[in-house]
């Protein structure tokens, strides 16, 4: 009983802990992610756009630091994989060739998934619905297309030519920063408009897998939305009774 009375305080404090500073983190992570991702097509018009694409893809990285570091191990294990991938997107910026982009696009990859699963044990450990539940999983999905994106870009550095542009200019032409995120969310939304087409099979492996593992996504989250909402409504104080069954019951004589 003792030990009982002594680890409730701890776990409230470490509750209290991670949502104080997600309180503030999550919707602050959130806004930047929705404006980098807006912002992004437009970069190509300036002379510099493949700096302010890195820059932008690092607001993202770093941002998502605070957003899950409500406890010290967790932001600086979140620190020390945020660390490799934003030095190697630089180095191969300023660079190209001293370090190979497949590890660039493998430590984002890492570290966007670290991200992903941590959001992912708040949403499913939280107790009710809240602002805080809501952001965290318009969070999740965003990251997931991100995650996804990266993946194609080393899919493409690992087997060239592996995406195919049925629009625009021809020729060999790689996918991009910009074009790897908008055909992720178009394969995530699975609303493919098909002016970009997967032909390797690592290619066409990778968009099945990031397809479904969008699909369930959605159903998931609503599934848990649903039962958090319905259990903290039942457990409300003066919430009506369950509603009795719509056909009368036989008597037992």
């Amino acid at each position: 009983m003792q030990d009982s009375q002594q680890s409730e305080p701890a776990d409230a404090a470490d509750s209290s802990a991670r949502e104080g500073l997600l309180r503030v983190s999550v919707a602050q992570f959130l806004a930047a992610l929705v404006l980098v991702l807006v912002a992004m097509p437009f970069v190509e018009y300036f002379p510099i756009g493949d700096l302010i694409e890195t820059a932008l893809m690092t607001v993202v990285l770093l941002a998502a630091v605070p957003a899950i570091g409500g406890q010290r191990r967790t932001f600086l294990l979140a620190a020390l994989l945020v660390t490799p991938a934003v030095t190697t997107i630089w180095l191969d910026h300023f660079r190209p060739g001293l370090i190979p982009r497949q590890f660039a696009m493998a430590a984002a990859i890492v570290f966007v998934a670290f991200v992903v699963l941590h959001f992912l044990r708040f949403i499913l450990r939280s107790p009710q619905v809240t602002g805080e539940v809501l952001c965290a999983a318009a969070a999740v999905y965003l990251m997931l297309a991100i995650l996804w994106a990266f993946a194609y870009l080393l899919v493409e550095l690992l087997v060239p030519h592996s995406f195919v542009f049925t629009v625009g200019p021809a020729g060999n032409r790689a996918l991009t920063g910009f074009e790897a995120v908008y055909f992720s969310f178009g394969t995530m939304t699975t609303v493919g408009y098909g002016d970009i087409i997967p032909v390797s099979r690592l290619a066409r492996m990778t968009a099945m897998l990031e397809a479904t593992s969008g699909l369930f996504y959605v159903t998931m989250l609503i599934a848990r939305l649903v039962a958090l909402y319905s259990s903290s409504k039942a457990a409300a104080p003066g919430s009506p009774p369950a509603e009795s069954a719509p056909y009368p019951k036989e008597n037992a004589s």
